[in-house]
């Protein structure tokens, strides 16, 4: 994966990174390792800029002793050694500004990019998973880890190169002039690592709970202010604010507990191994005065131990003190694992694609059980659509319905039996490549913050006008086109809040037309809709229909009048098939529904079983 510094474009995939250890025997420990280990060489060339652009703090103490001993010791010369020492540190000094530069251009632009490929992996990630698992995780949570748990590992390496990594170089440099001077007072140095080391040990499980508790509180928390968002319309349409914000507040207070409770943990961490840090650092002066009294060294030596034992004392502390940052990075690299190691993904590796597609669908005795169910929801279904053909299914909610669409995009996969595609079993099949040949009408339009036209095109690149007027005539979005401020440059609002439900819905049926696709599904396109909008919406269907493969969940009985066949389900079975005239003068199931539906319209809403 390695790059050259200046494609600072490139986005690196670390999804390999994690699959290497799917039992997460290591944690998130043995990611991070395979993370720094990925970006070894730009760690080493990054060391080595620090190293040089550091090089006046290990020097001046070496050089302020040496001015010391010179002007103490006596003798000749002494202004001209001064003279040079200063010149040294001139050059020492001057020297840090381009190399400074130099470092932190290259430290962050590493920093950068491993941020980029965490979302990168993510994004990628999140795109593959399955249907089903994006039905059953919170939006919040995933936002939570997107955005709290990778800032979370960007600021974890950040302290690591920035931080550590110049700790245990100061350390080791300071260690070793310090042995070269002085073996027994660097054997007092090494007193202070134990010191330290037991200190983290002792708060070691404490701030790992801690940690972990903060998080899942955050995660929750994230949750349900989304499911919050999405419900003010009902909460406000039902006077509910109160109990609402009652609700969120318990949230808030356990999310605040929590903070406190990791905020305490820390204080008394950070405060311990500071006063320890300065025992420590008045013991060495006394130590090293007891030695230049004694003649061991001389006096001006006090001045670089004790400058180094500072050094290596506050670099020892900084250690110490990332190990929370160190907890909290490695909770969010497993955080972050839950979603990248998820095995509910479409895999289409190897898998046939399709480059064209005729539209014959055909189910044999098909059934379909959800993971954690503990029946069927599709039983033994078979039927064949031919391609052109228009096949409608009806039923009360539950009876498996939306479940037979969501086999025949490929969301969810047959249990038992199977559904054939051209001849071909979809389960050989590249489902991305599949799909391309699929439009999708659903019951409620998923619009996004943009233009009418963006929302048309989503997906399909460059669209000329002409195509793009043909369409919105075809879908009726003309009929209020004129009156939006801009046209089709329009923009509609979040989820197209400022369009009614009709016209979102037509901008649905444009997306479908504008990618001509050999087979359509219209799951419940008009049910949710005025009279109006529904006869709008409806002219808008009819003239998507032709020449394709069409599906229709009918929600109002008297739209599938045209259909070539019509699926009657019930708990999941077929109970009758047949054209819409078949099926009336056979006044079975089907009949009774239309009969009901007629009398009472709203027998199909509230889901009446016959």
């Amino acid at each position: 994966m390695e790059r050259k510094i200046t494609d600072e474009s490139y986005i690196p995939d670390y999804q390999s990174l994690f699959e290497d250890d799917p039992n997460h025997t290591g944690g998130g420990g043995r990611v991070l390792r395979k993370l720094l280990k990925e970006n070894r060489r730009k760690i080493y060339i990054s060391s080595l800029y620090y190293i040089i652009k550091a090089s006046p703090v290990w020097i001046i103490p070496v050089v302020t002793a040496s001015v010391i001993n010179a002007v103490t010791g006596g003798g000749g010369g002494v202004m001209s050694k001064v003279w040079m020492y200063m010149g040294l540190l001139l050059v020492l000094l001057l020297q840090n500004i381009p190399m400074h530069v130099m470092y932190a251009r290259y430290t962050d632009s590493m920093l950068r990019t491993v941020g980029a490929g965490l979302r990168n992996t993510l994004i990628k990630k999140l795109q593959h998973l399955s249907i089903s698992y994006h039905k059953e995780i919170e939006s919040g949570r995933v936002q939570s880890k997107f955005m709290r748990d990778v800032e979370a590992i960007e600021f974890l390496n950040a302290q690591l190169i920035k931080s550590v990594l110049p700790s245990i170089i100061g350390i080791a440099v300071s260690m070793g002039i310090t042995i070269y001077k002085s073996p027994m007072v660097a054997l007092f140095f090494l007193a202070v690592v134990p010191v330290n080391v037991i200190l983290v040990r002792v708060f070691n499980k404490r701030m790992r709970e801690t940690n972990r508790h903060f998080r899942k509180e955050s995660e929750d928390i994230s949750a349900k202010v989304a499911t919050m968002l999405e419900m003010i319309p009902v909460t406000k349409a039902h006077g509910l604010e109160s109990l609402e914000i009652h609700n969120l507040e318990e949230n808030i207070t356990k999310l605040k507990l929590s903070g406190l409770m990791l905020d305490k943990t820390n204080a008394y961490f950070g405060s311990i191994t500071w006063v320890i840090s300065h025992l420590l650092s008045a013991l060495c002066l006394l130590f090293t005065a007891f030695l230049a009294v004694n003649g061991y060294l001389p006096a001006g030596d006090i001045v670089i131990f004790q400058t180094y034992f500072t050094s290596i004392s506050n670099s020892v502390q900084n250690l110490v003190n990332i190990y929370p940052q160190l907890t909290k990075g490695l909770e969010s690299i497993k955080s972050v694992s839950e979603i990248v190691l998820s095995d509910k993904v479409e895999d289409n590796r190897g898998k046939q694609k399709l480059k064209q597609l005729n539209g014959d669908i055909e189910f044999k005795n098909v059934s379909f059980r959800y993971p954690d169910g503990d029946e069927d929801v599709v039983k033994n279904l078979s039927f064949t659509a031919k391609a052109g053909e228009c096949i409608a299914f009806v039923g009360a909610s539950g009876s498996g319905k939306s479940t037979v669409m969501n086999m025949i995009i490929g969301f969810l996969l047959a249990t038992e039996g199977q559904v054939l595609i051209d001849g071909k079993d979809i389960k050989s099949l590249n489902l991305s490549s599949y799909r391309h040949h699929i439009s999708v009408v659903p019951q409620s339009s998923i619009l996004f913050t943009g233009t009418v036209k963006d929302n048309i095109t989503y997906g399909m690149g460059k669209v000329s006008a002409k195509e793009l007027a043909r369409v919105t005539k075809l879908a009726n979005i003309d009929e209020f086109l004129p009156r939006l401020s801009h046209g089709v440059e329009t923009v509609i609002g979040e989820h197209g809040d400022k369009l009614s439900g009709g016209q979102k819905q037509r901008i649905s049926i444009a997306r479908a037309i504008i990618r001509d696709p050999e087979i359509l599904i219209l799951d419940e396109a008009t049910s949710a809709l005025d009279n109006y909008s529904e006869y709008l919406v409806q002219q808008a269907i009819n003239g998507l229909v032709k020449n394709r493969t069409t599906f229709v969940v009918a929600h109002r009985l008297s739209t599938i009048r045209n259909a070539d066949r019509i699926i009657v389900m019930e708990d999941g079975v077929a109970v009758e098939m047949g054209s819409y005239d078949e099926l009336m003068a056979k006044q079975g199931k089907f009949y009774k529904l239309k009969a009901l539906s007629e009398v009472k319209p709203w027998a199909e809403d509230v889901g009446v079983k016959m």
